[in-house]
Parts: structure tokens; C-alpha cells; sequence
């Protein structure tokens, strides 16, 4: 899930996209988390999520304040996903604005929050 928020710009999504690529979350054969996608030739699947840059610090409604205005936010996830596909084999994305449908299974208890 990608959020972006308002200051966001390219030379973030780069450094998202390195953190993604090279992240060290996956086992290696003594189960420790030492192999990051690259090594696996896993799949990279990008999905744009403003809703992840909600402000839930106060009442019962969240606020989108930091979140960047549509445009820019359609502009830097078309540019990540750019430069995802041409950085890794496998990348799938999924559509900026749309009411998607996205199914996860989480393998173990571990859920990280990559931020720039």
C-alpha cells in the first residue's frame, strides 16, 4: 500500500522503491529474516492507498490534511510504479482513485511500514 503525502516527490518514491526492493524481510535457510525481494525474485504489487496518511489523533472522524492533493498524489504513484517497472521483473499496480478490491494473506505476524 502506497500513501503519499504532501512533500512527497520523486526523490522520496526513489528511496520508498530502493527500501522496497532491498528490504530484508524474507528467510533465509535458517528462517532468519535476511533476504529482501530481489533475492527471492518476488513479486512487487503497488497499490495506492491515501487513506494511509489519515490523522486519527483527535475525535472520531480522521483528517487528510497530509495527504498530497489527487494529482500530485496520481503523479508520484504513476512515477513510483515507473520506475518499479523498470528496476524489478515482476510489479503489478493497482489503479490511483479506483474502488479496488485488493485481497492479502500476511505469512506470520510481521507488517512493516516503510516510510521516506
Amino acid at each position: 500500500m502506497v500513501g503519499v503525502q504532501k512533500g512527497d516527490d520523486g526523490q522520496k518514491a526513489d528511496r520508498l522503491l530502493e527500501r522496497l526492493l532491498g528490504y530484508r524481510v524474507f528467510p533465509d535457510a535458517e528462517g532468519r529474516m535476511n533476504l529482501s525481494l530481489r533475492d527471492v525474485d518476488g513479486g512487487l504489487l503497488l497499490v495506492p492507498q491515501f487513506t494511509l496518511a489519515a490523522d486519527t489523533r483527535k475525535g472520531t472522524r480522521a483528517s487528510f490534511t497530509s495527504a498530497a492533493e489527487p494529482e500530485d498524489g496520481r503523479r508520484l504513484f504513476d512515477y513510483l510504479v515507473g520506475r518499479a517497472v523498470g528496476a524489478h521483473p515482476q510489479v503489478q499496480a493497482g489503479l490511483f482513485g479506483a474502488d479496488m478490491q485488493v485481497h492479502s494473506t500476511n505469512d506470520g505476524p510481521v507488517t512493516f511500514w516503510l516510510a521516506t
